[in-house]
């Protein structure tokens, strides 16, 4: 596959380019909150385990996430429908959640052996964290693209154009 400058700039231009960029950029906010309160609640708090503080984080960083994916990247307004699209994406959530908090565990379980030092520890945790949502991150847009946050033609019935979420 030949990438260069132009046809990265072509595909930018695109719908689907800037539906990219805009899932990219609502990603960066949401890594942002969430190494933010990792760090701070773990590192600099220590008020409980690295598993703990993730799920806090993780929580805490999915709240902006579903509204700027839904809205912004995905354009869609009006109200959010629970089963077909706010449980769908905590679901996702949750499952990233899952093999985030086993990152976690696993740094911070291990970490003794490269650092005694709490702060090295934290820095070890939020890495795990970030690694394994980086993982995660090219499935969640294929599935927020082509599943959940769907636009389909004005021609079909309400429950199917994608304004509502997944197909019933």
């Amino acid at each position: 596959m030949d990438v260069n400058t132009n046809s990265v700039l072509a595909l930018a231009r695109t719908p689907e380019g800037k539906k990219m960029i805009r899932y990219s950029m609502v990603s960066v906010v949401s890594v942002a909150v969430s190494q933010i309160v990792l760090f701070t609640t773990y590192t600099v708090g220590r008020l409980a385990s690295a598993v703990m503080c993730n799920f806090i984080a993780c929580t805490v960083a999915t709240v902006p996430s579903y509204y700027l994916n839904r809205t912004w990247a995905w354009g869609k307004s009006g109200k959010s429908h629970l089963w077909r699209e706010v449980v769908p994406f905590w679901a996702l959530a949750f499952l990233g959640l899952g093999f985030s908090l086993w990152a976690v565990d696993y740094a911070e379980s291990h970490a003794h052996h490269f650092t005694h030092n709490h702060f090295w520890t934290g820095i070890i945790v939020n890495a795990a964290s970030l690694s394994a949502f980086g993982v995660l991150w090219v499935g969640k847009f294929v599935i927020f693209n082509k599943v959940l946050f769907v636009h389909h033609p004005e021609n079909l019935p309400e429950a199917l154009d994608g304004r509502t979420g997944l197909p019933t």
